[in-house]
């Protein structure tokens, strides 16, 4: 808002571009609310074209073509990477400023040199606020996560998703997700831990989701099913009734996980496994939203991906993906995995050793093997004491700086050896040492095993 108001008090134009007819609509009632009067470039809904705030399509934009505007401002802008259109207008709009929005810039290519822009998608990164910055500003919620149970994703495929990222193939994550007992545990665990709240279910496909429909109908729950064959005046229809709750759980496979803003929203239902860590925060990102009737959100993963990628209030690396292989400079997709893990009594996610929830505290096994006839004692192998966290840090520097990495690729390898993220560091190189070239070899005999492995499976 600050922006669009800032270019009207120099009189100068601006259109706000967004990649879904919804999020068209969204945005215009926000701009209207807010008292800013605008036009619309959107098919048959076109109007007030002559005014100084424009709303438009990126389809309808790369058809008609761009009008004369002062500076282009994109919505969800991860996606721009994966887009022709957008790239196109981008292309077409020489000299025109342009700012893409998006709360998750972890995309492959959004800082990629193309020919036909005649340098980078997108030059800089300007990080307003992270994530825990956020919540403690009260912009956003907490959360507290149960994961009760997941499917099996052994051997399931794995392919580029559209923002680049290794991810489940769709029908191999369908056919894992969609079986009755994990359906089942989806009702049970939401009638005990979320009964009464509004819920936004993911599910693995449309078959996925229109099944756990039905299971929750069957326990006489309120839910409907969304998806793209949905017409609009049935989908805003369904849309209302969760905002007044009449309906309760709204389950759909991805439609909603961009754009959609109902704030009251508490429980999100993860029942689709991901390894994207995009599609991942935009699921998360719609229950996170502060509103009135809830001090924190609850999720409930059914699909592993918390315990894949962390918890998704934590902070991340932010830094534009110029398009190098992910292995040479610490992309997303060499996360170690994470710490969270949940609890063994009552399935709260946590990252501790005791419960904070139900004060369960797992016992440490001796280790001690028992055979009949003598007690044989297995002693464990034990690994030699990590390095201090400053003396790592200030090593991986010192070989980023040798090797033109960037400061993601610090980050990530920090992660890998401590499974955290570095925080008040001191930014002082120092030579590696034999431990640190060890550990950085072992990684690159790792990630070179990993991507034989996907080859072999594509």
């Amino acid at each position: 808002m600050a922006l669009v108001r800032g270019v009207q008090a120099k009189r100068k134009r601006v259109i706000f571009l967004c990649n879904r007819v919804h999020l068209v609509e969204q945005t215009s009632r926000r701009f209207t609310k807010a008292g800013i009067t605008h036009g619309i470039i959107q098919g048959e809904n076109t109007a007030r074209v002559y005014e100084s705030v424009l709303v438009g399509s990126i389809q309808t934009i790369a058809r008609r073509g761009m009008p004369e505007v002062d500076l282009i401002l994109i919505d969800e802008a991860h996606t721009v990477a994966g887009s022709k259109e957008y790239r196109a207008v981008i292309a077409a709009a020489k000299g025109i400023p342009v700012i893409g929005l998006s709360a998750t810039p972890y995309a492959r290519g959004l800082g990629k040199h193309y020919d036909e822009l005649g340098g980078p998608l997108f030059e800089h990164m300007t990080v307003a606020a992270t994530i825990p910055d956020l919540i403690e500003a009260g912009y956003l919620v907490d959360c507290d996560v149960y994961a009760p149970s997941e499917p099996d994703m052994t051997g399931i495929k794995q392919a580029r998703n559209a923002f680049g990222d290794m991810d489940y193939t769709d029908a191999d994550v369908g056919r894992a997700a969609n079986k009755p007992e994990l359906v089942g545990d989806i009702v049970t665990h939401w009638l005990r831990l979320a009964r009464g709240t509004p819920t936004v279910c993911f599910a693995a496909n449309i078959a996925h989701s229109k099944h756990i429909v039905e299971r929750f109908h069957a326990a006489g729950v309120a839910a409907e099913h969304i998806d793209c064959y949905t017409d609009e005046e049935e989908r805003r229809a369904i849309l209302a009734r969760v905002e007044t709750g009449e309906t309760m759980v709204i389950s759909n496979v991805g439609i909603l996980a961009e754009g959609w803003d109902f704030p009251a929203c508490r429980t999100l239902i993860l029942a689709r496994p991901t390894r994207s860590l995009i599609r991942y925060i935009q699921m998360a990102g719609r229950v996170l939203r502060p509103h009135a009737s809830k001090d924190r959100a609850l999720i409930l993963d059914h699909s592993g991906s918390v315990v894949r990628l962390g918890f998704p209030t934590e902070e991340f690396p932010l830094e534009l993906d110029d398009g190098t292989p992910r292995d040479a400079k610490g992309g997303q997709d060499e996360r170690e995995k994470p710490l969270p893990k949940a609890c063994s009594s009552c399935s709260y996610v946590k990252t501790v050793h005791k419960c904070p929830v139900c004060g369960f505290a797992p016992e440490r096994r001796a280790n001690v093997d028992v055979r009949a006839g003598d007690l044989v004692p297995i002693t464990k192998k034990t690994k030699p004491p990590k390095m201090e966290k400053q003396e790592l840090y200030s090593q991986l520097l010192h070989i980023a700086e040798q090797q033109g990495y960037k400061s993601g690729w610090v980050s990530n390898k920090y992660r890998e050896y401590f499974g955290v993220w570095p925080r008040g560091m001191r930014d002082v190189a120092a030579p590696p040492g034999r431990e640190v070239m060890g550990f950085i070899k072992h990684l690159k005999i790792k990630h070179a095993k990993e991507r034989e492995a996907e080859h072999a499976d594509a």
